[in-house]
């Protein structure tokens, strides 16, 4: 190492990235909420910079922050190196892109596994990590890039969120037991069937809103951790599902599930692509947003 870099002062990395966070939201809890830390970890941050370079780089308002002279110049300088830091490490080597995809199971087993090969033919250069999970994953934390979660707004700040499937819940259930068993024309004769319940528990709801309170017991039959495991069940004849059309598309439309009333509701809940704001503009990520909008018909 020569003796000019030696005797450089070089601030911490970590005060660098809050003080370019700060400077481009001009609010520490934005800065924060970006970076996955607390506010007062920010500020903290910013201040260890101030004492390191000796400069004041921040006016502190009542709502906010303003950039000092010396602030918005040197603003412009880190940003320019952490861009340059950045994209050598993206350049280093020749690796893939890995790109981490956060979702419930049920939507992973059934709607975007079976269409992640056509991720793949389309961007052979981008590796998919897919992280499924009924835990709200951390996109810090846990690493993930993109994420199609079952929500409703209001999203954190600092998070872009679209809707990609709003959640329409209908009943299903095997061609076989629909023409093999008992008739099922109205909402008393689903107390001749089992009911398969998962964890939303949404079938008091679904025969109260079908007109059916008090005609059949919404209580009984058997209980699923997930929605995909009481999809299975259907698909295997042991009874009647609730589920939306995401999940079901495919074995409606190959004949492993029939609708059983020509009636749905609409939740307030949907699938939503969710993502940091501040990650916008990776490639990555919005290659696999535009995907997902085109697979659903929303392109």
């Amino acid at each position: 190492m020569s003796a000019l870099l030696r005797t450089r002062r070089f601030p911490p990395l970590n005060a660098l990235r809050a003080f370019e966070a700060a400077a481009r939201h001009l609010n520490f809890r934005l800065a924060a909420d970006e970076l996955g830390v607390t506010q007062g970890a920010v500020a903290q941050q910013v201040r260890h910079l101030e004492d390191v370079v000796e400069v004041q780089l921040f006016r502190r308002l009542p709502r906010g922050l303003a950039l000092t002279r010396e602030g918005l110049e040197y603003f412009s300088s880190v940003q320019r190196a952490l861009q340059i830091i950045s994209d050598a490490t993206d350049a280093l080597g020749q690796r893939p892109t890995v790109l981490a995809v956060s979702t419930t199971p049920s939507f992973a087993s059934k709607w975007l596994i079976p269409r992640l090969a056509d991720f793949g033919r389309l961007h052979p250069d981008i590796e998919v990590r897919v992280i499924a999970d009924e835990r709200l994953a951390s996109f810090r934390a846990d690493g993930v890039d993109i994420a199609i979660r079952l929500s409703k707004p209001p999203f954190p700040a600092g998070l872009a969120a679209e809707l990609l499937a709003p959640l329409d819940i209908f009943a299903v259930a095997s061609p076989k037991l629909l023409d093999g068993g008992p008739p099922i024309r109205t909402p008393a004769d689903l107390s001749m069937h089992a009911l398969l319940h998962d964890a939303h528990d949404l079938w008091p709801e679904f025969i109260e809103k079908l007109g059916g309170k008090g005609q059949a017991d919404p209580t009984k039959g058997p209980r699923f951790s997930q929605s995909l495991l009481a999809i299975d069940a259907a698909v295997a004849g042991q009874g009647i599902a609730l589920t939306s059309e995401p999940l079901v598309e495919r074995d409606i439309a190959e004949g492993r599930l029939r609708r059983v009333f020509d009636f749905s509701f609409p939740m307030s809940l949907g699938f939503y692509v969710v993502f940091p704001q501040a990650h916008a503009h990776s490639e990555a990520l919005q290659a696999m947003r535009r995907w997902l909008f085109a697979q659903y018909g929303k392109a």
